[in-house]
């Protein structure tokens, strides 16, 4: 019972929030009711026309065709005028089901850009994919449906029920006392439905994900033999998803012969009650005619709407699944008295800074480090002592969880994160590109460079030789994340591009992870001359990279437990010094 109020309160949400969408677009909304009432009304006037012409045959060689002219000619204009206004009321919905399903993937995608990482970090990618586009086009075809069928339905229904009192109120009657009947049928229906579908759609999104997740990672699939698990899975998943969406499309499909089991038994009442009239001269037969006609139209509407509304349940079942992402906690909103850094010093200070992605599992405790304009400042220890997650804190990704964090002089919570990001260049390991050209790429964060700035970055990171060997040079198409490219040639291009902005803050982590040594060492030049004058942090695993540096911060648990240039650790044969022996040894 709690379950049942439970989902139909959140039935109730989902909907007010479709129809807060729905408010600015109220002038169209009305303008297609209004269609919709002129054509329900011109479609039951029709009958009348068509049982007055009965009326007129009077007998064997007795029509008054005069007035069959008449009535005729006004059926015509009648048609027509329906026609039209069903065509204005299509468009209509049209127009009003697309700008509300554009502004819903609108506002989903821009939350997507305004979500914490650690919402990113910790939820399924192909799960939000399958949510922004599979279960908003859902959402519109239900949507459209919704439009297009149910004002029209409701209007059929009143509109009928009115011509019909005008004929014969007795048969009328009967006719509403069967109603509750297929009202009770859809009512039920809808119920089981909208649980159904809800289930289809979240298993849908968790079978993105895993396709998503296997096409991402196929080499590493093929490379442990791993396909015949993955597909165990996919089968697991496929099979609910199986399970769900046959109890979903049952319950949706008894709903049409239930409704038209219903639409018969009124057809009859109107036809047996009608017929006897007739016999007592209550009604002429031209009269019958017509409400045998009314008949079918009264009761074609429930069947519709009985449909329209198992589609609404599945539509309603997806949109609730958008508007959880669209209602997700965005990222702390910069403060209001907020500046906007114009170019760092370089001056960068850390007090006290504690932080931790799960409360229960400490990383960064009580960190401290000040960084004067020009240094070079290297990052080394074990994987998982936090030297990644000490990036992310300097660029705001995450926030600390206590401690202060200044640059230039301001706390980094009272600098605007754009302007604070856009002091920092940054290469990272794991490469990203876009789809476009090798051009597009390289100047995404300097889109005002010239031609000569862009190829004098790419020789300073030595990727213009590849370039050039592409078949259209810098305007060689590359796919998404650069597929058609070497892990290696990914890299130069990333460098590439911070080369090109050289901001006055630089964010290298293991930039040359996926450079053959050669490379290395020119690019550690290239490097060298970069840094020069520019606050640097380097994270690095390989220590031959960092031996110039200003400062090497060792890491271990989240604290710097050694702190010094190359040559005063390797004389406190110390952490650092086991480390970078290590790497020498057999």
């Amino acid at each position: 019972m709690r379950e049942k109020k439970e989902q139909k309160a959140g039935q109730m949400a989902t909907m007010r929030k479709v129809l807060h969408y729905m408010k600015r677009y109220v002038p169209l909304l009305i303008f297609s009711i209004i269609l919709a009432a002129v054509s329900v009304a011109l479609t039951l006037y029709f009958p009348i026309l068509t049982g007055r012409a009965i009326d007129l045959i009077l007998a064997k060689g007795r029509v008054d065709f005069d007035g069959m002219f008449v009535i005729l000619r006004r059926g015509v204009i009648v048609v027509g005028i329906t026609a039209l206004a069903q065509w204005l009321m299509n468009m209509s919905n049209n127009k009003m089901t697309y700008h509300i399903v554009q502004d819903i993937r609108k506002d989903a995608f821009e939350k997507l850009e305004k979500l914490p990482l650690k919402y990113i970090d910790s939820h399924s990618h192909g799960d939000m994919v399958s949510r922004i586009i599979a279960d908003v086009d859902t959402f519109a075809d239900g949507l459209l449906m919704g439009f297009t069928q149910l004002f029209s339905g409701v209007a059929t229904i009143l509109g009928t029920l009115i011509f019909m009192l005008t004929i014969n109120v007795k048969i009328t009657c009967a006719v509403v006392l069967i109603t509750p009947l297929s009202l009770f049928v859809a009512s039920f229906i809808a119920k089981k439905t909208y649980a159904m579908f809800k289930l289809q759609s979240k298993t849908r999104g968790e079978q993105t994900a895993h396709i998503e997740e296997m096409i991402g990672n196929q080499k590493v699939v093929q490379a442990f033999n791993h396909e015949d698990e993955a597909l165990e899975t996919f089968d697991e998943i496929n099979q609910r998803l199986q399970k769900c969406s046959l109890r979903a499309i049952f319950f949706s499909s008894i709903t049409n012969p239930s409704t038209r089991f219903v639409n018969s038994l009124v057809y009859a009442t109107v036809g047996l009650t009608g017929a006897l009239s007739a016999l007592t001269g209550g009604i002429t037969v031209g009269q019958l005619s017509c409400f045998l006609t009314y008949a079918n139209q009264y009761t074609k509407p429930f069947n519709e709407i009985s449909g329209v509304i198992t589609e609404l349940q599945n539509a309603l079942a997806c949109a609730a699944r958008i508007f959880e992402l669209i209602e997700e906690e965005a990222e702390i909103p910069d403060a209001p008295e907020a500046v906007e850094l114009q170019e760092a010093d370089g001056h960068v200070e850390m007090e006290h800074v504690y932080f931790s992605y799960v409360p229960e599992q400490k990383l960064i405790e009580d960190f401290n480090l000040k960084v004067t304009p020009g240094q070079r400042v290297a990052i080394v220890g074990p994987t998982g002592c936090g030297k990644t997650t000490l990036i992310n804190l300097l660029m705001r990704f995450y926030d600390a969880n206590s401690g202060k964090i200044r640059v230039s002089g301001h706390e980094i919570d009272q600098i605007t994160r754009h302007s604070l990001r856009q002091n920092y260049g940054m290469v990272l390991q794991e490469t990203w590109l876009k789809a476009g050209t090798i051009r597009e790429n390289i100047i995404m964060g300097k889109p005002d460079a010239t031609e000569e700035e862009m190829i004098a970055a790419a020789k300073a990171s030595h990727a213009h030789s590849f370039i050039k060997r592409l078949p259209d040079g810098y305007d060689t198409v590359i796919t998404e994340d650069g597929g058609n490219l070497s892990q290696g040639q990914k890299q130069l291009l990333c460098i590439t591009r911070v080369m090109l902005c050289l901001p006055p803050m630089l964010i290298l982590d293991e930039a040359t992870s996926s450079i053959d040594t050669r490379t290395e060492m020119r690019i550690q030049n290239a490097f060298l001359k970069m840094m020069n004058g520019r606050t640097s942090f380097i994270v690095a695993h390989r220590l031959s990279t960092i031996r110039e540096a200003d400062i090497i911060l060792v890491m271990n648990q989240g604290k710097i437990i050694e702190q010094g240039n190359h040559e005063e650790l390797l004389a406190m044969n110390g952490f650092y010094a086991n480390l970078y022996n290590s790497q020498f040894s057999a």
